[in-house]
C-alpha cells in the first residue's frame, strides 16, 4: 500500500528545493517582526542581525517539530512555524513602557515563556473547538487567511520602506509584475518538477533582473561572518512582569485560533482533514516552540498562512519538505552569510511571488465554500457577515482605534474576527433550536467522515 502523500519521501534534489522554495515564501514573515522590535529597542546593527539569526534558528527548530513530530507534540502535516506578526504590537508596547531598554527583551521573554508554557496545558482543552468548524465556517476562514495576506504581497510590491520617495514607482511595480508574469508563465508552460517550483525560479529570476536596476544589493553578504550560534539569553535572563504576560497570553490565544485554522486549512488541502488529535499535537508543538524560542532568543511561533499557499499550488504535500525547508531555517540561523543570501531578494519581487501564493489560499476558500453548499439555509448569512466582519481591520485599519488595546489585539486581526464571527453564527443558524434539524445531521456526518478519513 502506497504511502499518503503527506508522508511520501521525494528524492533528495527534489526534496532540498521544494524545502528552500518553502524558505524563501516565509523569509521575510520572519524576519520582519525582530527587526521591527529590534529597532523600537534601540539595538545595534549587530545586534540586530544576531536577533533576526536566532528567530531564524528558533522558526526552524519549530517546524522540524511540528512536521515531523515528537510523541503527541507535531501535527505532522507540511505546517511551517514561524514569528507570529500578532506579537510585533504587544512587543513593542513592551518595549515602549519599559524604562531601561536594556530589560525590554528579557521581560518580552518572559512573557512569551509564560504564555507557551499555558498554551500548551490548554492545547487539549483548545483543540476540542473543532466540532464548532464545519466546511461553511473553515470555507470562510481559508479564504480570510488568503484575502488578508493579499495587502502584505502588495506592499512588498511598492518596496521596501514605505517612507522611500521610489515606494510604489513604477520600477517597483514592474519589477512585482515581473516577477508574477513569470511563475505564471512557468505554470502554464512547464511541467513536472520545473512547473513545481515556479515560485523558486520566479524569484531567481526577479533578483536577477532587478541586480543591473541595483534594487537588489550583494553588500549584506560580504559583510555577514559564515558562523555564528544563537547563544541562549543572550541579551540577559528573562524577567516576568504580570502586564507583559497578561498581553502575551492575549496573543498566544490569538495565535492559537488562528494555528487551528490554518491546521483544519492545510488538511483540507492536503487531503488528511485535521481531527482533535491533530490539532491537539499541532497546538503543542506550537506553544511548545514558543516556550523554548526564548531560550534562544527568539519570539512567539505560531503557523505561516503563505506556505499553506506554497502546498496548495505545487501540490507537493510531504511534510518532509517542509521538514527540510524548516533544517534550511535551521542552517541560516547558525551562517548570517547564508541567511543575508536569502535577503539579497528585494521585496518587489516577493510581492509578485506572493500574490499567486496568498491567492491560492483564497482559492482554496472559496472551493470548500462550494462544497459546504451556499444554497441550505443559513450558510449565505454566515459566509456574508464573517466575511465583513474579517475585512473590516483589513480595509479600514484603524476601524477599532477607540477599543482598548488588548481588545485590539483581538479586533486587529481580520482573520480571528472573522474566524470567531463564523463560529457564533454557525451556532446560531444552525446549532441553536435545531440540534436536530437537516443542517446539524449534515455537518456531524461531514465531521465523521473528516475524522474517518485520518485513520
Amino acid at each position: 500500500m502506497s504511502a499518503h502523500p503527506v508522508d511520501e519521501k521525494l528524492p533528495a534534489l527534489k526534496m532540498a528545493t521544494s524545502g528552500l522554495q518553502h524558505v524563501a515564501a516565509m523569509y521575510a514573515g520572519v524576519v520582519a517582526p525582530p527587526l521591527i522590535v529590534g529597532a523600537a529597542a534601540g539595538l545595534s546593527a549587530t545586534d540586530l542581525t544576531f536577533l533576526t539569526g536566532a528567530c531564524l534558528f528558533t522558526a526552524g527548530l519549530a517546524t522540524v517539530l511540528q512536521t515531523l513530530g515528537l510523541w503527541n507534540i507535531g501535527a505532522r502535516l507540511p505546517f511551517v512555524n514561524g514569528v507570529t506578526f500578532a506579537g510585533v504590537a504587544p512587543m513593542t508596547a513592551v518595549v515602549a513602557s519599559t524604562r531601561d531598554k536594556a530589560d525590554a527583551l528579557p521581560v518580552i521573554f518572559g512573557a512569551v515563556m509564560v504564555a507557551g508554557a499555558l498554551g500548551f496545558l490548554a492545547a487539549p482543552v483548545f483543540c476540542k473547538a473543532v466540532r464548532f468548524f464545519p466546511p461553511v465556517v473553515t470555507g470562510t476562514v481559508i479564504t480570510l487567511i488568503g484575502v488578508s495576506l493579499l495587502p502584505v504581497a502588495f506592499g512588498w510590491a511598492q518596496g521596501p520602506d514605505p517612507s522611500a520617495r521610489d515606494y510604489g514607482s513604477a520600477a517597483h511595480l514592474a519589477l512585482a509584475g515581473g516577477t508574477l508574469l513569470t511563475v505564471l508563465l512557468l505554470r502554464r508552460f512547464t511541467r513536472g518538477f520545473v512547473q513545481q517550483i515556479a515560485v523558486l525560479l520566479g524569484l531567481a529570476a526577479g533578483t536577477l533582473l532587478a541586480l543591473p536596476f541595483g534594487a537588489a544589493r550583494l553588500g549584506p553578504v560580504a559583510g555577514a561572518p559564515l558562523l555564528g550560534f544563537p547563544t541562549p539569553f543572550h541579551f540577559g535572563a528573562p524577567q516576568f512582569h504580570l502586564a507583559a504576560i497578561l498581553s502575551m497570553c492575549v496573543v498566544m490565544v490569538v495565535s492559537m485560533t488562528e494555528s487551528t485554522a490554518d491546521m483544519l486549512a492545510l488538511g483540507e488541502i492536503v487531503e488528511r482533514p485535521a481531527d482533535e488529535r491533530t490539532i491537539a499535537a499541532g497546538l503543542r508543538a506550537d506553544t511548545l516552540g514558543s516556550a523554548l524560542s526564548p531560550v534562544f532568543n527568539g519570539f512567539m511561533c505560531s503557523a505561516f498562512a503563505q506556505n499553506i499557499g506554497l502546498v496548495a499550488m505545487t501540490r507537493i504535500r510531504s511534510r518532509y519538505v517542509v521538514a527540510c525547508g524548516g533544517g534550511f531555517l535551521v542552517l541560516l540561523g547558525l551562517c548570517p552569510a547564508a541567511a543575508s543570501l536569502i535577503a539579497v531578494v528585494p521585496r518587489p519581487v516577493l510581492g509578485g511571488a506572493g500574490v499567486v501564493l496568498f491567492g491560492s489560499v483564497a482559492a482554496g476558500g472559496i472551493q470548500t465554500l462550494v462544497r459546504a453548499g451556499l444554497d441550505q439555509d443559513g450558510h449565505a448569512v454566515v459566509v456574508a457577515v464573517s466575511l465583513a466582519a474579517g475585512l473590516v481591520p483589513i480595509t479600514t485599519p484603524g476601524f477599532y482605534h477607540a477599543f482598548p488595546a488588548t481588545a485590539r489585539i483581538v479586533l486587529d486581526s481580520g482573520i480571528s474576527t472573522g474566524c470567531v464571527t463564523a463560529v457564533l453564527l454557525n451556532l446560531v443558524f444552525n446549532h441553536l433550536g435545531r440540534g436536530r434539524g437537516t443542517a446539524d445531521a449534515m455537518q456531524s456526518r461531514e465531521a465523521a467522515e473528516e475524522i474517518a478519513a485520518v485513520h
